[in-house]
């Protein structure tokens, strides 16, 4: 699967897809794509893999909190093009996903590196904090 969005470096629509070996670049200027990508359960496992650590929203349509956190994280995979991945989870068309990974409340946020779960946050959080979070568990931001 992939998404198509624009390079914020030259406005470039580009098709970026789900899963990659190394970071979406523009096939124009070769900047670098901001990374966000939807997934379900079937395309979970293989969405948090990835060359950059990876932040997933599982989040629904309904949650006043998730609708608030979604414009911030979709800003942050922009300022952080080709250094973090944005993954975000719908809960509802996934309900056994998020019940294997154990989430009792929306949104909420895990952080994977190689694959691996390294860190959990459950509710909103503005974004200075939602930053000071990532950075705790070694995500460069600067």
């Amino acid at each position: 699967m992939s998404a198509v969005r624009a390079c914020p470096t030259c406005g470039k629509q580009n098709r970026v897809p789900d899963v990659a070996s190394g970071t979406p670049v523009c096939a124009v200027c070769k900047g670098k794509l901001p990374w966000l990508v939807d997934a379900g359960a079937d395309t979970f496992d293989s969405a948090v893999r990835a060359t950059v650590p990876v932040l997933v929203d599982l989040w629904a349509p309904w949650c006043g909190p998730c609708r608030t956190v979604a414009p911030m994280l979709e800003q942050l995979a922009r300022d952080r093009a080709g250094a973090l991945k944005v993954v975000k989870v719908n809960v509802d068309d996934a309900p056994g996903l998020s019940a294997r990974l154990g989430v009792q409340g929306i949104p909420t946020m895990l952080l994977y590196v190689d694959g691996r779960e390294v860190g959990r946050q459950v509710g909103a959080l503005p974004r200075h904090q939602l930053e000071r979070w990532l950075e705790s568990h070694g995500v460069r931001l600067g």
